[in-house]
């Protein structure tokens, strides 16, 4: 794109896979710059083993990883040996079955193999450990030098500079926008600087205030001398790359020999401030000393699962530096302060090239139309994770868990609490089993509801789903359909927008019509340019410039923020620390509600979708009639030093209609037998309204334009895919997500949500499927580790499609 001037920082896999493809996209000025000699920067991708295994449990990795293999199959830099996962546990042997669920429900072809199977793949194996494998042929080794030398080479061939042996000193930056980038061969113009810097990129990043949290860590790589076994073996490599994660091990050939990756030892973290620069250490900045004592564990197990490895000894080893954050996902996007300054970091080698990619669709179209990126925006932060204890802390944790085997629900164990609400010690009281939410302790379900349901029986999930499950979750949900509930909502996150422009500013960017009266609640979506869904968020106008918004989390506040009009009419106020929410649903709510909070709370007092404020008892609150569960109900809103007195007040009173507190458990089955979708798991950046059955939320033609609204009529037009609502009969009844759905033996599309729903009797999915499956009435099977459960597609919602229980 001519005119605009941009300079990576970094050439590694990253930075050269992004200027290969922003010139393929037509730029004109771009200029990569490295502190290190090209083709081997002295960077990760320097003394990256290249192992490639695509199968990872978000969709998004998944993709990243494909096209990656891909690009690289076709540049030449690949060997498409596959890539074989063995378990040498029954726990591991269920994992893989789980993991080649995701596999193909992602598209990827993935085989289960026998033990037999699995020594066919790879002849070295110890056929007395090995319980079962999972292959992909499609895997593989990327040569990660080589990668960079072509794509910088193509990027040099349409114009791209680049600028080796040039040190980066500083960013500077004006009126709040990059200028330059100083290196120490003088300054480098720019409108954009995309930092690609890897293990370095928190120093870069501080250049210009940002906290990037990513943490340095050395990770153990070896190389065994020559096996006996490997004679002779003229190519690279024969065998499949091959993870035994049972023991945090991973292997690769090089002709003769053996790579052996170890995540087993103690983290090993280093301050970016601490790498050594180039020329200071004896091989390369991103490669420590090897410490053979932490290795040992690691060679004694390899001999066992290879036993052709004990004619052999470990002949060298690094303890290489790798980038990890704080949810083991990359950090992709631009700094919310600094205009022009990107960032694409925490990238390893498997998916370098798909971040190039969706990197240069980003900047050159404001969008990226190829991959959902929502897990990877580096403004997805709360500030507490931010803080270098958290970054640090976590960040160890994850490299100890990398091969672990996770539970969907696992919350982590370490730095809690962090944030509770001022509900938190009643909670405590009330025998709460906590979760963990964006920092927030909230409760999963409550130990005081553990009463046994008369003649009412619970169907118990197997061993894999029982995690972090009770069967209070039943009585919770049975207590707010029948009588009434509280939920905690504070973990939501709560914004103001205020100003003169506020109506109009959010009528640009959401999708409602929220210039209605004062009162008035309106559901919305937040669209990219493209019309895909980037959140969905409720808008309560509260006065005639002021309004709240229910947002997902950061990236909503972010997104609001960057599009602010540059004449201060509109204020944006993120107001959640300092206040607190808790739902009051259920059929008996308004019996609760009125004796506290005056006529006001009657029927026709307070229409469904409305707000107001008002007090309950000696509180003031913001009441809002809404409710994701389905049942007559209110949101209400204080302050937080008020919070513990609205929660008695509530309580005391409520123990007159049997009231319970409610978790999230029963929250989550109550939402999705009402329909209600969550933005992140039911729909992301990828879909659009009309195909997640949310076309309401968007207003007519004619009422005004909106971001999206062009890209929108477009794809209304032809909606091929849709979110649709599974039921499940039987012991079966329960699956967690992410799981393959199947149309006789074709995968034909994926679980975004499920629960168990108490009140219709039946397990709860949701999926993506082709609209043409979308029928009511549709069997189909959902693949549950090695099992095909049966489903059928239901027409929506399943529960009070009359609305009567909530406008009641």
């Amino acid at each position: 794109m001519a005119g605009r001037r941009v300079v990576v920082i970094g050439a590694g896999v990253v930075g050269a896979a992004l200027a290969d493809e922003l010139s393929a996209r037509g730029w004109d000025d771009v200029t990569v710059v490295d502190q290190g000699a090209v083709p081997s920067t002295g960077g990760s991708s320097s003394h990256a083993p290249g192992l490639v295994f695509q199968t990872n449990p978000s969709k998004t990795m998944t993709e990243l990883a494909r096209y990656t293999v891909e690009k690289f199959v076709s540049l030449g830099c690949f060997l498409q040996v596959g890539g074989l996962e063995v378990a040498t546990t029954p726990e591991r042997l269920l994992e893989l079955r789980r993991r080649h669920g995701w596999a193909v429900a992602w598209g990827l072809q993935a085989h289960l193999l026998t033990p037999a199977e699995c020594l066919e793949r790879h002849s070295l194996l110890d056929p007395g450990r090995v319980l079962g494998g999972l292959f992909l042929p499609g895997d593989g080794l990327a040569q990660a030098v080589r990668a960079v030398e072509i794509q910088l080479r193509r990027a040099g061939e349409r114009g791209v500079r680049v600028l080796d042996r040039h040190e980066v000193l500083d960013i500077r930056v004006e009126d709040g926008r990059v200028a330059a980038v100083v290196t120490d061969r003088g300054e480098i113009p720019a409108d954009l600087v995309v930092c690609c810097g890897g293990i370095w990129g928190p120093k870069i990043a501080g250049m210009v205030g940002m906290s990037l949290p990513l943490t340095p860590m050395a990770h153990q790589l070896a190389w065994t001398g020559p096996v006996p076994a490997l004679s002779g073996q003229t190519e690279e490599a024969v065998r499949p790359i091959l993870r035994h994660q049972d023991a945090d091990l991973y292997y690769r050939e090089h002709f003769e020999r053996i790579g052996i990756g170890y995540y087993g030892h103690r983290p090993m973290p280093i301050h970016p401030d601490e790498i050594l620069p180039i020329g200071a250490a004896e091989a390369m900045p991103s490669v420590m000393p090897f410490t053979g004592d932490d290795f040992a564990p690691a060679w004694s197990e390899t001999r066992s699962l290879l036993p052709a490895t004990r004619e052999a000894e470990v002949a060298e080893g690094v303890n290489g530096l790798f980038s990890f954050t704080t949810d083991n996902m990359p950090l992709l996007g631009e700094s919310p302060e600094v205009g022009g300054f990107w960032v694409a970091e925490a990238v390893w080698v498997t998916h370098s090239a798909g971040v190039g990619r969706a990197m240069a669709e980003w900047l050159a179209d404001g969008h990226c139309s190829s991959f959902d990126l929502h897990e990877c925006d580096v403004n997805r932060f709360e500030p507490h994770q931010l803080a270098p204890e958290y970054v640090l802390t976590r960040g160890c944790q994850n490299f100890v868990e990398v091969y672990d085997i996770i539970h969907p629900l696992q919350p982590p164990e370490n730095l809690r609490p962090i944030r509770t609400s001022p509900f938190y010690s009643r909670q405590r009281e009330l025998g709460a089993f906590f979760l963990e939410a964006g920092g927030w302790e909230r409760p999963q379900w409550y130990g005081a509801n553990a009463a046994p349901a008369e003649g009412r029986a619970v169907p118990r999930p197997d061993a894999w789903a029982a995690r972090y499950w009770s069967p209070i979750v039943a009585a919770e949900a049975r207590a707010s359909r029948e009588s009434v509930a509280l939920y905690d909502m504070s973990a939501l996150k709560r914004i103001e927008v205020g100003g003169r422009g506020a109506a109009a500013f959010l009528q640009r960017v959401s999708t409602g019509d929220v210039g209605k009266p004062v009162g008035s609640v309106t559901y919305c979506l937040l669209l990219n340019a493209d019309g895909g869904i980037r959140g969905d968020i409720t808008v309560a106008r509260l006065g005639p410039e002021l309004f709240q918004i229910g947002a997902n989390g950061n990236l909503d506040l972010d997104w609001l923020h960057r599009h602010l009009p540059a004449d201060g009419s509109v204020v944006i106020r993120d107001i959640t620390a300092g206040t607190c929410c808790v739902g009051v649903w259920g059929p008996r709510a308004r019996d609760l509600m009125v004796p506290l909070a005056g006529p006001d709370f009657s029927r026709d007092g307070f229409r469904y979708f409305r707000g107001k404020r008002g007090h309950v008892g000696t509180v003031p609150v913001t009441a809002l009639r809404l409710s994701y569960v389905g049942e007559l109900g209110w949101e209400l809103y204080t302050t937080a030093d008020l919070g513990a007195k609205l929660w008695d007040t509530l309580w005391e009173e409520g123990l007159r209609h049997g009231i319970v507190a409610g978790g999230r458990g029963a929250f989550d089955s109550l939402r999705l037998e009402k329909g209600y979708r969550s933005f992140g798991t039911d729909m992301t950046y990828e879909h659009d309204p009309y195909e997640a059955g949310l076309g309401s939320a968007v207003r007519k033609e004619g009422k005004g334009d909106f971001i999206g609204r062009a890209a929108l009529r477009e794809r209304h037009a032809s909606v091929r895919r849709r979110l649709t609502c599974l039921t499940i009969d039987g012991p079966d009844a329960v699956v967690m997500g992410k799981e393959p759905v199947y149309d006789g033996e074709k995968c034909v599309g994926y679980v975004t949500s499920a629960a168990y729903g108490h009140t219709i009797g039946r397990g709860v999915a949701y999926a993506w499927l082709p609209a043409a499956l979308s029928v009511p009435g549709q069997t189909l099977h959902i693949g549950y580790f090695d099992r095909r459960i049966a489903a059928a597609v239901a027409g929506e919602p399943l529960y009070d499609p009359a609305m009567d229980r909530l406008r009641g």
